[in-house]
């Protein structure tokens, strides 16, 4: 194994830095009504929406990829290596009565889906029996999640705002023992790169002091490391700065001005921020420095560093922005979540690579497959946690740490952390250093907020089509409604009033999902509606509006909803949030996170808050 130099030295490859991070030209953003256009007619024609693939479910030639029949062939052909999918596909196919009634068209494009989640689509209403069998097979990968939501239909169960399953049947989880670590003779690594600069050591503890308070930056842990207050700071390469300034990082984020030294001194870190603070960065950049000092990888080694995201969506998005740091260096990034080919994941992983982002239930399901080992993992980031334990993925997340050697680093980063999650944390690091950019839960002060008082849910529609046009104008636009049928709605309604506008949730395919999220962040389309599933995650800088159409279940989920715009420290984005009388008992708790971003207190919503609080009385 031949070792790669650290030297920054190692960082000298000499590769041509030619990825380019920018977003390419959008169409033009200006709303154009339909009375404007040639026909003057209210379906626009647009030649994008066209090609969207959930627009041609009907098409008379559509047919299963590689001439199948549309049995439920999953990705085309049947996972060789998925026993226990096989199983549960051959038990699927023989209880159900056969039907005479003729196949719908759509059922074919459907076939392409899960196994699982096409068959519970296409007997929805065979009876709870089947979708329960499907529940209680002990499919314990994150389809488990998805086909748990398709039975909601059939009232087998109900799912929250999130479009996640309330009830899991989490005793089916099987997670994989832990290595006996004192049996393995690890190589040993270096996990401390940071030197310090002269203009951060010579700060004096006031100066310190000072400076975290200015940042509202607490910290706790023996002998944290002095925050930073440039890029240059850290002493990073030549190369991985130009990915940063690519990237449009003119200066740390204020989570990235403390964590940044913790993690390259090789700390465990705990580190809470609110939504759009910049955590991906905070976490990846130091991974490259990690990576860069190990010995490269043998056939079936790796990876050297796991992310685990606990949606597909977010899991997606890390990696994508991984990808970005890692090429000038010819880091081989992976993405393992389901609702893809896990065929095509298990060559991936068995070709090699250093860096895995995952869902935890797919990368559990490719470690029982021999697809991967952990051997080498040394660097291990778990990203909303908070939401991975709140999801019931512990069992799974402990599965995943017992297979990594107990000396790695692992850091934790969410914009909430509940004292139950913490105190499970804090089980798997090591002396933490823990960082907390202004209150847990807190609105990021970038955004404005601007909450309205609406008299009725009839009255949210025409609100949003009045105001809608001029937010098209500063940029793209995400609309949260609590329930798929609303989004829906929503979708249609503007989509005859011609904006360019796509919905999102969790009864579309991951196919679908994906395709979706490509061109709204491409600028084909302008708006997008949306269930909370875009809600934690989603990182697309060019969204100037958020609209609350309806009221998040929580204040955690508004925090994350409205987090959506003002990323990185943008303070162009603007979050609206509509509120009628029926919802007033979220009125106190808005007031209460308007006054602590220190944004205006509409009359209204003040008044709306206190009747609640006199009838409480």
């Amino acid at each position: 194994m031949s070792k790669r130099k650290f030297g920054f030295e190692g960082f000298g490859i000499n590769r041509p830095a030619t990825y380019n991070f920018e977003r390419g030209s959008a169409p033009q953003r200006l709303y154009v009504p339909p009375s404007s256009r040639v026909g003057g007619h209210d379906n626009h024609e647009d030649a994008d929406l066209d090609n969207i693939e959930y627009d041609q479910l009907d098409a008379p030639d559509r047919s299963p990829p590689n001439g199948g029949d549309g049995a439920g062939d999953g990705d085309g052909e049947i996972d060789p290596l998925d026993a226990f999918m096989e199983g549960i596909q051959e038990e699927i196919r023989a209880p159900p009565p056969a039907s005479t009634k003729p196949k719908d068209k759509s059922d074919k494009y459907e076939d392409e889906d899960d196994p699982v989640e096409s068959f519970l689509r296409s007997k929805k209403d065979a009876g709870l029996t089947l979708a329960s069998e499907v529940l209680h097979a002990g499919y314990d990968s994150d389809e488990e999640v998805y086909a748990a939501a398709k039975a909601v239909d059939a009232g087998m169960i109900e799912y929250d705002s999130d479009d996640n399953p309330i009830v899991v049947d989490k005793r089916k989880i099987e997670p994989i023992p832990a290595l006996d670590h004192s049996n393995i003779d690890y190589e040993p690594f270096n996990k401390d790169f940071y030197e310090e600069n002269p203009s951060i050591s010579g700060m004096s503890d006031q100066e310190v002091t000072e400076y975290r308070k200015n940042l509202a930056i607490r910290v706790s842990g023996f002998d944290v490391p002095k925050p930073i207050k440039l890029f240059e700071d850290c002493g990073f390469p030549a190369a991985l700065m130009g990915a940063i300034t690519k990237q449009g990082y003119e200066k740390p984020t204020t989570i990235q001005c403390q964590a940044l030294p913790i993690v390259l001194s090789g700390r465990d870190i705990i580190g809470i921020a609110k939504t759009g603070s910049g955590k991906t960065a905070a976490f990846v950049l130091p991974m490259i420095v990690h990576i860069m000092d190990q010995p490269e990888l043998d056939k079936g080694e790796g990876p050297l560093g796991v992310i685990c995201a606990p949606t597909r969506e977010l899991a997606h998005q890390i990696f994508l922005e991984t990808k970005k740091f890692a090429k000038p260096y010819g880091i081989c990034v992976a993405a393992v979540y389901g609702g893809v080919s896990k065929l095509d994941q298990f060559k991936e992983l068995k070709a090699g690579c250093e860096i895995v982002v995952a869902t935890p239930g797919r990368l559990i399901d490719l470690l029982k497959m021999k697809a991967v080992t952990m051997i080498r993992a040394t660097y291990l980031v778990l990203d909303e946690a908070d939401r991975m334990f709140d999801l019931g993925f512990e069992p799974q997340i402990q599965s995943i740490v017992g297979q990594i050697r107990p000396d790695r680093q692992t850091l934790l980063f969410s914009a909430t952390m509940p004292y139950k999650v913490e105190r499970l944390a804090r089980e798997i690091l090591s002396d933490p250093a823990r960082v907390t950019v202004g209150e847990a839960g807190m609105a990021n002060e970038d955004i404005t907020q601007v909450v309205n008082v609406i008299p009725s849910d009839a009255e949210k529609m025409p609100w949003l089509l009045e105001r809608l046009p001029g937010m098209v104008d500063d940029g793209d636009v995400l609309v949260f409604a609590s329930k798929k049928t609303m989004v829906d709605e929503i979708e249609g309604q503007l989509i005859q009033k011609g904006f360019k506008v796509a919905a999102l949730h969790g009864d579309k395919d991951q196919a679908s999902r994906m395709d979706i999220l490509q061109k709204f962040k491409s600028g084909i389309y302008h708006v997008l509606v949306a269930t909370d599933v875009a809600a934690r995650g989603l990182d697309i800088k060019s969204i100037k509006s958020v609209v609350n159409f309806d009221i998040a279940r929580d204040m955690d989920m508004h925090v994350h909803r409205i987090g959506r715009t003002g990323r990185a420290g943008d303070k162009d984005g603007t979050a609206y949030t509509l509120i009628t009388q029926k919802e007033a008992r979220f009125a106190g708790e808005l007031v209460n996170s308007l006054i602590t971003a220190g944004q205006d207190v509409p009359a209204e919503l003040m008044d709306l808050a206190m009747k609640v609080c006199l009838q409480k009385f």
